[in-house]
């Protein structure tokens, strides 16, 4: 037997529920903020990811899948998605269309690593960009809005951590006292942070490993050797969370690697997932659009992972959505009237009503248990002596109350119902 491939999972269902009242729950916070929704290709050209993301990150040189297509061009799946949206913004010049350009998806991502909780290779997220704008009040507002769509699906166990990374100048001269202070416990380092000590180093406050994760805890710290104006900016940011009441923490040893990245950065933890706490990540990357070839200009944005949300929301007990409602079920009592059922149900449903009909050939009492099953709230039954006598029965699956209508009313049923 054939199944999926290790890493991918089939959403069923029982399951879609959830993901479609999550996915209306995202698109009505982003009309609040008068975020339009954006979709780019599953695939794009392999370069735009190495630029974005960076040759030496792990996602880059470990995880994408990458392959060459019949045109000889690498071809990468997405491993995020917020390098699609600067190259969509680009291309399409929709900085001259207007200036602030406030964008989000939800997408599938596609990374080969290795499958655990709330992490797969074919994974879903959300994301919001707001590009043309360094406004800090915009750093603040993907913070919120990150938060209120968790805080609407009930999720009590959030922890929202901020960082400011500045402005690369005063970055590059952090990097060297950083340099300065590891090079002294170099040998003690494991393998992947010394790898990072020459390519990436603010990594290396990622690691998990326990040695780096000890010798990390009295390394300098970037956040207090910031320039002024990316300290004002902070404050800002901070001034706006405080004011609205979000609760955050600061979390100095929160980091990103690549050169792009300025000013805020956060991330937003829960504690009802395991090893993968982080819900939603995001921050500011004011240099981007730059790098991929575009005129200067500022951006920030978030991503979150659906799939890691939806466990979170299941290991908390949430979203335990109402079963779908049919409006009616036709039972037939007998097999020939098939076709006529068919097209009652047609007119029926064209008449904006859900309707079911019984198509296995089961007993009156099996089609009795499917309404049963599917929430029904009325149910036809056609045939038999009424159905001889131009007359159908119309059943109350809440009550059980019975009523006999004529068969030439059978598209009156809103009024009948409602007598």
């Amino acid at each position: 037997m054939i199944k999926a491939i290790t890493g991918t999972k089939d959403i069923l269902p029982d399951e879609i529920q959830k993901w479609l009242f999550f996915e209306k729950l995202v698109r009505e916070e982003m009309a609040f903020y008068n975020y339009q929704e954006i979709r780019t290709p599953v695939f794009e050209e392999t370069a735009l990811f190495a630029r974005s993301i960076g040759e030496a990150t792990d996602i880059v040189s470990k995880e994408m899948y990458t392959f060459i297509d019949r045109s000889e061009v690498s071809i990468t799946l997405k491993p995020e998605m917020t390098a699609s949206v600067v190259r969509a913004f680009i291309e399409h010049s929709l900085g001259k269309k207007q200036g602030l350009n406030k964008l989000f998806y939800i997408s599938p991502m596609f990374r080969q690593e290795r499958p655990q909780a709330g992490r797969l290779r074919q994974f879903h997220q959300i994301g919001v960009e707001a590009i043309g704008s360094a406004n800090p009040v915009l750093d603040a507002e993907m913070i919120i809005i990150a938060f209120k769509i968790l805080e609407r699906l009930g999720l009590k166990n959030l922890s929202v951590k901020i960082n400011s990374l500045g402005i690369p100048e005063s970055r590059e001269k952090y990097k060297l006292l950083l340099a300065n202070y590891l090079q002294k416990y170099f040998e003690e380092l494991s393998d992947d942070s010394k790898k990072r000590f020459h390519t990436n180093i603010l990594r290396i406050f990622d690691s998990k490993d326990e040695r780096d994760i000890q010798l990390m805890k009295n390394a300098p710290l970037l956040l207090e050797h910031l320039d002024n104006n990316s300290l004002l900016h902070f404050e800002q940011v901070r001034s706006i969370l405080t004011n609205l009441k979000l609760p955050y923490e600061i979390e100095p040893k929160l980091v990103r690697g690549l050169d792009y990245y300025t000013h805020t950065t956060f991330e937003i933890i829960s504690n009802s997932i395991g090893s993968q706490s982080a819900l939603c990540g995001g921050g500011r990357y004011d240099l981007l659009i730059e790098q991929l070839g575009g005129e200067p200009t500022p951006g920030v944005g978030f991503a979150a992972g659906i799939e890691r949300i939806l466990l979170a929301c299941e290991n908390e007990k949430l979203l335990n959505l109402s079963p779908k409602i049919i409006d009616i079920y036709i039972i037939r009592l007998e097999k020939e009237l098939f076709t006529k059922i068919y097209e009652i149900s047609h007119q029926l449903r064209e008449q904006g009503l859900s309707i079911e009909i019984d198509y296995l050939d089961r007993s009156v009492k099996a089609q009795m248990r499917e309404a049963n099953k599917l929430n029904a709230k009325y149910v036809i039954i056609i045939g038999g002596n009424e159905y001889k006598n131009n007359n159908f029965i119309l059943k109350n699956m809440s009550n059980g109350e019975e009523k006999l209508f004529s068969a030439d009313k059978i598209f009156e049923l809103e009024n009948i119902i409602n007598e």
